[in-house]
């Protein structure tokens, strides 16, 4: 087995940062590479199993990283309202620093490919597992509940970005209140 060097890990994080913001046809290895300042003969090196398992390990990175911000909002934000509004704003700060190019980490990818690929399909299907469980684990265990509201989040996410507004984070911030039976304001 290959050893992990700082230059796999480069990769991994380059390919998370480029599939987030292109999906992942859109992003080519030698982008990868070029972005990652790794040299050529790495990639095969590193992952055998081409593009497709960058882009798992990718999409695991990913998906680490917004469990843990997610994980940490809730830990300072008990109220889990007040919690989930703050993801949202988190989230919309984020479009707004990337000029409205990098939404969900994991969205991209799992509309370009999970279709055609199990294991990114299944890394796709963990990252919104492991973020539902989060959100379940502050909301008194309600599995269903969170599921709403991830999918509230999700699609508010994919039409701010669509829409380069931040108008659907605030409307799911205001049903999401309504849903769990109090105001936001």
């Amino acid at each position: 087995m290959p050893r992990r060097t700082d230059t796999r890990q480069r990769m991994v994080r380059t390919a998370a940062d480029l599939f987030h913001a292109q999906g992942y046809h859109a992003t080519g290895l030698n982008q990868v590479l070029a972005e990652g300042g790794a040299p050529k003969g790495s990639l095969y090196f590193h992952f055998p199993g081409g593009k497709e398992q960058l882009a798992v390990e990718a999409v695991n990175l990913a998906a680490d990283d917004l469990c843990t911000a997610l994980r940490a909002v809730f830990k300072s934000t008990p109220d889990p309202l007040q919690a989930l509004e703050k993801v949202l704003t988190m989230l919309g700060e984020r479009l707004e620093r990337t000029d409205f190019r990098e939404g969900c980490p994991i969205s991209t990818v799992a509309l370009d490919a999970s279709a055609e690929s199990e294991p990114i399909r299944e890394a796709c299907a963990s990252a919104y597992d492991s973020w539902q469980q989060v959100i379940a684990d502050h909301l008194g265990g309600d599995d269903d509940l969170a599921a709403v509201a991830l999918a509230a989040i999700e699609g508010a996410v994919l039409l701010a970005r669509t829409r380069r507004s931040l108008a659907p984070l605030r409307a799911v911030a205001t049903h999401l209140a309504a849903l769990l039976g109090r105001t936001t304001r």
